[in-house]
């Protein structure tokens, strides 16, 4: 089935990695048109980025491009994220926010709306995560009040032209960012230590790396398109009395899986205490 395009008029506010990683998604699957966009940032060399790579329109005046637009995404740094609500609050009465800021939640962007009463805008919250930036990213999306089908719809779409999309309730957001949003950073050091061990055990480094990081990606596959729990695929790896089973042995002797579990609590936790 052909994926929805979106017609909205689309304002980024904040040009960053993530705003260029959803742009490259939008635009590479059609699902919008470089001129139903805008992006703004305050670095012009972002914007020249972002103009040349993309042909959108670019400018560092944030209120003119929410005020043009239907539906503003807020890319930008979440220390910045108070200075700009109050910038564009005017602007936004009937449109569609969505806020990738980390530790902002839906009630406290709201507040930030009260005064608009009936007229506050529909807020959409997504965790996306680094992975997007090669169209392999894992989003999720939590919807506030008012938001209808369609947005949420909408929503979706966007972050499926940079990956998977899941809907969930957002008081697990923080879980959310404890498992997803920090996981790309344990995958990685999983691969570096894979490499170290294949260098320490004779191979080439650039070997040793390609090995590591090519394993996780086909694991990965695996469990995401057979839909078998992993304990499954990981039995059939392990031949009785094989090598398998001995390297998951030191496994085990290392909490590895206990490890990575405290290490989801630690960052979800962390998460919780960041929140506004």
């Amino acid at each position: 089935m052909a994926k929805q395009t979106v017609s909205s008029k689309l304002a980024f506010i904040g040009g960053g990695q993530m705003a260029e990683a959803l742009l490259g998604g939008l635009f590479a699957s059609r699902c919008c048109e470089p001129a139903s966009v805008r992006v703004t940032d305050v670095s012009r060399e972002r914007q020249d980025l972002m103009k040349s790579r993309f042909g959108v329109q670019v400018g560092a005046d944030n209120k003119q491009a929410a005020a043009w637009a239907e539906v503003v995404l807020l890319a930008v740094k979440p220390q910045m994220m108070e200075a700009v609500l109050e910038e564009l609050a005017p602007v936004l009465p009937g449109r569609l926010v969505i806020s990738i800021a980390a530790g902002w939640s839906i009630r406290s962007l709201g507040r930030r709306f009260e005064k608009l009463g009936d007229k506050a805008p529909r807020i959409v919250r997504v965790m996306p995560n680094t992975p997007a930036l090669v169209r392999e990213g894992m989003s999720a999306v939590a919807c506030g009040p008012g938001v209808s089908e369609a947005d949420a719809a909408l929503a979706r779409r966007l972050f499926e032209s940079v990956g998977r999309v899941v809907t969930v309730e957002e008081r697990l957001m923080d879980a959310v960012t404890g498992l997803s949003g920090s996981g790309p950073a344990y995958v990685f050091l999983a691969i570096e230590a894979l490499a170290d061990g294949g260098v320490k055990m004779g191979l080439p480094r650039s070997v040793a790396s390609l090995l590591a990081a090519q394993t996780v990606l086909g694991a990965a596959k695996m469990v995401l398109e057979t839909g078998e729990h992993p304990a499954k695929l990981k039995d059939r790896v392990a031949s009785p009395g094989g090598t398998t089973i001995a390297g998951l042995h030191e496994l085990e002797q290392g909490r590895l899986r206990a490890t990575l579990i405290a290490a989801v609590e630690a960052a979800t936790n962390r998460s919780k205490e960041l929140a506004s």
